[in-house]
């Protein structure tokens, strides 16, 4: 979930992590033994005068599958599973209203399983998995493809969005 993000004006940094759960700094490995809660994430901070939260959403929803209750596309369980994050309560409204318009537009034919969460602490994940699309291209790219992500994006919402 980093590279949509990434480099994009008013982003000012896209960190790996998880969140969501309730063991004090995990590992990757605890994160997939689905023991501690946590969900695999990304932390944006972005500047929303030139990137609004509400592209930041738009954004979110043409990368994930939002009918999927349980993980993503080849990656299966708990710490998969889609969420938004809110700091606040301007966050939250804008989130709920983000996913209501979604569910209404009838893009799909399935219910929007992607919930909107309060924020909780935030704990980045291991060197290797910063900017993984950027230290491991090829592997990325075969995930990327391999995974049914890149078909799906294209499908529902084209080219200009993988």
């Amino acid at each position: 979930m980093v590279k949509p993000f990434d480099e994009l004006p008013g982003i000012e940094k896209v960190i790996s992590g998880y969140t969501g759960g309730h063991t004090e700094n995990p590992t990757y490995e605890d994160v997939c033994s689905e023991t501690t809660g946590h969900y695999e994430a990304v932390q944006i901070t972005f500047n929303p005068d030139i990137f609004p939260y509400e592209r930041l959403l738009e954004l979110y929803w043409q990368q994930i599958d939002p009918t999927d209750a349980g993980g993503q596309f080849h990656d299966r369980g708990t710490s998969y599973k889609t969420a938004i994050f809110c700091h606040n309560e301007q966050q939250k409204t804008e989130a709920l209203k983000s996913k209501q318009l979604l569910e209404e537009s009838g893009k799909f034919k399935s219910p929007i399983a992607t919930e909107i969460l309060p924020s909780s602490t935030f704990y980045p994940a291991e060197d290797y998995h910063q900017h993984y699309y950027k230290k491991n291209p090829l592997r990325y790219s075969a995930y990327h493809k391999g995974s049914g992500r890149a078909d799906f994006i294209r499908r529902n919402w084209g080219d200009q969005h993988e």
